[in-house]
């Protein structure tokens, strides 16, 4: 077997090659960078992959910066939608099978929700980046019928998120050793997942046979963000204090979900449960040297002005209501893209 992986240097790209070398598993991973097929420009898809014989596709690649996505609505429609389209129509013209990575972003509309989104739930995104990641998987599932949606959820590797250059560990590790004190917001409320989890379960799917469909693949268990950068600071004895606030506190942008946590038993009656996000982040902190004094590797640093949680830094403007603004996105790129296959 030939798998084809895009995005092969981001924070999951760089964990499932890693998973592949360690598992031994007996198909060929390409890997395929930006450099040789960058999915912002139109063509590019057919221009590459069009000639290229391989079996599966896995597409890492995501336009995921969600403030900077929210006044670049056309990029992200480019990239986390009309993309992944192309991507899933050659992957159904060579019979081959088309993996793709969406986002808990995809709910938190509905307000009163609080119990762990299954597949089947109505999506309901608050922000573009929401919206585009949805459409994404609305155009991967129409092209490619057995196209596989895995959901994914507050990512941590230990490459960091190549769009932002680190993840939010390194963020809360790296502010409270410097200030001694930080204040995170409690009332949203997440599945931390670790990436190398996400790349051991999708190569099961992959080697083991998986249905198509939509899968919710996140490290079990929930917590707010103030929660898991408290547990950060625990595990790594920083002597630091973590205070709870409230999102008002630090506005932002683009809108977050207050709950997005992903329910994660139709992968786990299939494969086995994901680890609690609890020991995947003692894995990943040493796995870093942040719990056993060696060197982390090079290039992991974390950016300065991560603007997630910690919103320290962050610019401010006058725009449509995030949520408007996603509805609106997603039903007129939705209808474009109706009356364009009407036509075909």
């Amino acid at each position: 077997m030939r798998v084809l992986l895009l995005g092969a240097n981001g924070q999951l790209g760089s964990d499932l090659r890693r998973a592949h070398e360690a598992s031994g598993a007996r198909f060929d991973l390409v890997p395929i960078g930006r450099d040789t097929l960058d999915v912002a420009v139109p063509g590019d898809v057919d221009r590459v992959l069009k000639d290229r014989d391989f079996d599966a596709l896995v597409n890492c690649t995501s336009y995921h910066k969600t403030d900077e996505v929210e006044l670049n609505g056309g990029l992200a429609m480019a990239v986390n939608a009309h993309a992944v389209d192309a991507l899933a129509r050659i992957c159904a013209a060579k019979g081959a099978r088309f993996v793709h990575f969406s986002s808990d972003y995809v709910f938190g509309g509905d307000v009163l929700h609080r119990r762990p989104y299954r597949e089947d739930d109505p999506t309901s995104p608050v922000n573009v980046y929401g919206a585009s990641k949805a459409l994404g998987e609305t155009f991967a599932q129409l092209a490619c019928p057995n196209a596989i949606v895995v959901r994914v959820a507050s990512l941590f590797g230990v490459n960091g998120a190549s769009g932002k250059g680190g993840n939010f560990v390194e963020t809360i590790i790296r502010v409270a050793r410097e200030k001694g004190r930080l204040k995170v917001v409690d009332d949203q409320v997440m599945s931390p997942t670790a990436t190398a989890d996400v790349a051991e379960m999708v190569l099961r799917m992959l080697t083991q046979g998986c249905p198509g469909g939509v899968y919710h693949v996140v490290g079990s268990g929930s917590a707010s963000w103030y929660a898991f950068a408290r547990e950060i600071v625990r595990l790594v004895n920083i002597p630091a204090d973590v205070e709870a606030c409230e999102s008002r506190d630090f506005p932002t942008v683009a809108m977050r979900p207050a709950y997005s946590v992903l329910d994660g038993s139709k992968i786990s009656s299939r494969f086995g449960a994901m680890p609690r996000w609890e020991d995947a982040l003692e894995r990943y902190l040493h796995a870093k040297g942040h719990r056993s004094g060696t060197r982390e590797p090079a290039g992991c640093r974390a950016p300065d002005n991560e603007a997630f949680a910690l919103r320290y830094d962050l610019m401010t403007t006058d725009q449509v209501p995030a949520r408007t603004m996603s509805e609106w996105l997603l039903e007129t790129e939705f209808d474009k893209y109706v009356r364009t296959r009407r036509r075909m």
